[in-house]
């Protein structure tokens, strides 16, 4: 559980601020409870698909590059948040039920990804069964999938 919380803050600190070196990441982790090596931070960033780019002033950022063979990220999460009509959470697995016909699509975007929290899904028709990774918690889950789809618990309740 502590790799999937130090990986879930990992890209929350290097989503929402400009981080320019692996000591400043690491001071911005224990300043939320998280103590890592800069080896463990070193593996945790490769995993993670994080690369330092320039950041237009002469110094250089980290940030999480799209992996090549992964779906055209944020413009599709609309549409697939559209389809979503409920998030039921069932003995430490997740129940995502769908419009008719747009399960498949919509696990398939989970499954690719890339999540490490997520050990995948089984579509069916309007269902899809998501399977946690061992040691990750419904919170991680859900924090996972906003990752994934942008204001999808928003929307949710909004159709709640």
């Amino acid at each position: 559980m502590q790799k999937t919380k130090r990986l879930l803050a990992i890209e929350k600190i290097i989503t929402e601020l400009e981080i320019s070196s692996q000591e400043v990441l690491i001071k911005k982790l224990k300043a939320k409870g998280i103590i890592c090596t800069q080896a463990t931070l070193s593996r945790d960033l490769r995993q993670l698909g994080a690369s330092r780019i320039p950041n237009g002033r002469g110094g250089y950022r980290y940030a999480l590059i799209e992996n090549q063979n992964q779906l055209p990220a944020r413009e599709l999460s609309f549409n697939i948040i559209s389809v979503i009509r409920e998030i039921v959470e069932a003995k430490g697995l997740m129940i995502i039920k769908t419009i008719p016909g747009n399960a498949n699509a919509t696990a398939y975007y989970i499954d690719n990804a890339g999540r490490y929290e997520i050990a995948g899904t089984v579509a069916g028709d309007d269902t899809i069964l998501l399977i946690p990774r061992d040691g990750s918690g419904m919170k991680q889950i859900h924090t996972s999938l906003e990752l994934i789809f942008p204001g999808l618990h928003e929307q949710i309740r909004k159709k709640e």
